[in-house]
């Protein structure tokens, strides 16, 4: 593999510069806040090669486990901070977790037993990386069934009491809402499956190639992935979604829209 100075990377940061500039020179308003995300990705990616590294070396399964917990609250509070109107309590927090803890924690176990079956099973090597880019999918999936849900509840909330009040029961009122929030959440990876190969070389298998790796080997390992990320999504946006439609109503099926709070800027 060719070693990158870090001279190299400032050449690529200039990208990010002149995007910065032109913001403000159109005043977009973009400028600090691409700053800033560039700052963290450098940093956070260069603290994660390290600490990697060393995880390599050691092979603890007590601290990949710990890993695993730190990059999942991580993703969750990331999901949360992308709701436009979000559940009050530990509610707007745990939907997000919970949906990606049951999609991509199974899944990449799944996988790393009896896809790889690689010994010991949990070879950070492998466990580290696929747990990574299931996360990172099924966030962005679920992020955006969640906010599609909440938002058009919000929105359409007169329409829901109708149907409540026409004898629908809470889940048939909301059924339209539901199958909008599953579509939109499902949007990203079903792009990336559309173009997978044709229009772009995702991640797994650039950087296989990028690395010498055989480029058909490359591709079977970035089929297994996106088969993966689009299970783990699609089960994760479908449990957020209908665990939030849920929480929308009370026992009684009466609409409780003051369990959400509009997010503060």
């Amino acid at each position: 593999m060719i070693s990158l100075s870090v001279l190299d990377l400032a050449a690529a940061s200039a990208l990010v510069l002149l995007l910065a500039a032109t913001s403000f020179w159109l005043q977009l308003s973009l400028e600090r806040q691409l700053l800033v995300a560039a700052v963290r990705s450098w940093v956070q990616l260069a603290l994660v090669g390290l600490v990697l590294k060393q995880i390599f070396l050691l092979k603890n399964p007590w601290i990949l486990a710990l890993i695993g917990l730190v990059m999942l609250l991580v993703a969750a509070k990331e999901v949360l901070s992308r709701q436009q109107r979000r559940f009050s309590g530990y509610w707007s927090y745990g939907i997000g977790a919970g949906s990606m803890f049951i999609s991509s924690f199974s899944i990449t176990f799944l996988a790393l037993l009896f896809l790889l079956g690689n010994q010991p099973w949990w070879e950070p090597q492998y466990s580290v990386p696929l747990l990574g880019m299931m996360l990172g999918n099924t966030m962005n999936g679920i992020a955006l069934g969640l906010n599609q849900v909440t938002e058009k509840a919000y929105v359409e909330r007169d329409l829901i009491e109708g149907r409540l009040a026409l004898g629908q029961s809470s889940g048939e009122a909301v059924s339209d809402i539901r199958k909008r929030a599953v579509q939109v959440g499902l949007t990203p990876i079903l792009s990336t499956m559309a173009i997978a190969g044709l229009v772009s070389l995702p991640g797994m298998m650039t950087g296989q190639i990028l690395a010498g790796g055989d480029p058909f080997e490359a591709s079977k390992y970035q089929v297994m992935i996106i088969f993966m990320i689009a299970g783990g999504t699609g089960f994760g946006v479908l449990f957020s979604v209908f665990t939030a439609s849920y929480r929308l109503f009370d026992q009684r099926g009466r609409l409780r829209l003051d369990r959400l709070k509009s997010r503060k800027f």
